[in-house]
């Protein structure tokens, strides 16, 4: 217990070394705690890395108050039923398109609509700041998590968010333009 708090003393410091000594000697029992909940080694692994991140990020304001290691594998099974849960909502989406009979493929209307909302797009974009562009671009377009695109900019989730959300606010504020004008 000592050298647990003396440990999380040391990672609040900002001590890399201590934190990559702790990473290493935890991931494969975590690893493999969480791949057995999940059964999916890759998301594990996904898992297990954001919330070293997430440690990292908050190690200042951090409270572990009790064991490091049970706070550890409590939030690694946590995220892993998270995920779980995940799964299964989209699952029970998926299989109701099929049991209703949606056809995935868009129809001549809704090619229509997607062409519109394509320009809408494009001429929301025009209006923000060319930052906001690239971070939207690349998380909606490229798929990219917050923290891969605050790490691949130099920025922080918390910017990453506010401008994903500004850019949304703007799209909305186009397209409420666009149907009143209709």
């Amino acid at each position: 217990m000592v050298q647990e708090l003396f440990i999380i003393k040391r990672i609040k410091e900002g001590d890399i070394a201590t934190f990559e000594t702790l990473f290493k000697s935890v991931y494969t029992p975590l690893l493999l705690y969480s791949a057995g909940i999940t059964g999916r080694r890759d998301v594990s692994e996904e898992i297990i890395q954001d919330l070293f991140y997430y440690i990292w990020k908050e190690r200042e304001s951090l409270q572990i108050m009790h064991s490091l290691k049970g706070y550890l594998y409590r939030s690694v099974k946590n995220r892993s039923l998270q995920y779980l849960e995940h799964e299964k909502v989209d699952e029970r989406f998926k299989g109701r398109n099929e049991v209703w009979g949606y056809d995935s493929r868009p129809d001549g209307q809704e090619m229509l609509e997607l062409r519109e909302l394509e320009e809408i797009l494009k001429k929301s974009m025009t209006k923000m700041p060319r930052r906001r562009v690239e971070i939207f671009r690349m998380h909606r377009f490229e798929n990219k998590k917050y923290t891969e695109i605050a790490e691949a900019l130099s920025l922080s989730v918390k910017t990453i968010e506010a401008e994903i959300t500004k850019a949304l606010k703007t799209i909305r504020k186009e397209i409420e333009l666009h149907t009143e004008l209709l």
